[in-house]
């Protein structure tokens, strides 16, 4: 095809001239319309891309969607497992640890071992950063949880061992025996006191006997003290019973064992008497969990059937006079 002539009017020589470009006129005209061209590409690219997803972005966005969900998912089982193991913790506590009687283990140190500090750096900076450092984290809460309550069980397994002479060692039984008890006299808590007048805390049992009725270990342990006071609990046996326990037994006529025997629970430990700061003969009877006093009454399971338990804890909320 024969190239198209362009002409122009000559007003000098009034006629009509093949018009001529020059070389860098025809480059300037080709590079202007190379510019435009890409200029126009460009724009038409920004609106595609803009407003319409390649195959490979909508192949790679359904990717997200579907990693996002599955995240979701897994969120929701570590939730339901947080629930699990919190449920496991608190039967161990309330339930496990109350039966062979262990202290129940904080949440701090259940959950002692694990770290925020820069454990998750690396994780951050994405798109879906928060949802994988969210569940990273509770993956590693659970797994220092589930390690701690192992070891948890590892002690109660020993302790379970050892349940029967646990057992044989916990107080279980009245310190003298039932026909020997004329009455109890004063419960635990806060009584009126017979010689100051005032309320005081009382802090034991008292069971009022006649002279020189004899009493009983009420578990298997080492006599941990043995003293003669003309005041306070007068003269006095204290039986270390292992497992936090130990029992005082006060105001005796006299002590029938020595500090460091070994006893039985229903061995004779002494005699009742009035010594110390009695108004009259009794036994001043403790139980001591950790040095701390707490109430006997819960401590004469082998002695009493429900319904005797039922009565005697009624009797314990009545006023009544302390003995000591």
């Amino acid at each position: 095809m024969a190239r198209q002539k362009h002409y122009i009017f000559n007003q000098l020589t009034q006629n009509f001239e093949v018009l001529e470009m020059s070389r860098s006129k025809k480059v300037l005209r080709f590079i202007l319309i190379f510019l435009a061209v890409l200029g126009i590409a460009f724009v038409f690219a920004v609106l595609l891309f803009t407003f319409f997803k390649s195959p490979k972005e909508k192949s790679q966005t359904r990717e997200l969607e579907y990693m996002k969900l599955q995240y979701e998912i897994l969120d929701d089982r570590l939730n339901q497992m947080e629930l699990l193991v919190s449920d496991l913790e608190q039967r161990d506590n309330d339930l496990y640890r109350v039966m062979f009687e262990a202290d129940p283990i904080p949440s701090s140190v259940r959950k002692s071992g694990f770290s925020d500090a820069d454990r998750y750096a690396d994780l951050f900076g994405y798109m879906n950063s928060g949802q994988v450092v969210n569940a990273r984290r509770k993956l590693d809460i659970i797994a220092s949880q589930l390690y701690n309550q192992s070891i948890s069980y590892d002690t109660l397994f020993a302790l379970a061992r050892n349940k029967s002479d646990m057992l044989a060692h916990i107080p279980a039984i009245f310190p003298l025996k039932e026909t020997e008890i004329k009455y109890i006299s004063s419960y635990f808590g806060h009584r009126p006191d017979p010689i100051y007048k005032i309320e005081k805390f009382h802090s034991g049992m008292d069971f009022s006997s006649t002279l020189g009725t004899e009493a009983y270990a009420t578990g298997d342990g080492v006599v941990f003290d043995v003293e003669k006071n003309a005041w306070g609990y007068g003269n006095m046996v204290i039986i270390d019973h292992g497992y936090g326990y130990k029992t005082r037994y006060a105001h005796l006529q006299k002590p029938a064992v020595r500090k460091g025997q070994k006893v039985k629970r229903g061995q004779v430990i002494g005699y009742i008497g009035s010594t110390g700061k009695a108004t009259g003969v009794h036994l001043h009877y403790e139980v001591l969990k950790n040095d701390v006093q707490i109430d006997p009454i819960n401590f004469f399971y082998s002695d009493l059937t429900p319904d005797e338990y039922d009565q005697i804890l009624k009797q314990s909320t009545l006023p009544t006079q302390t003995m000591d």
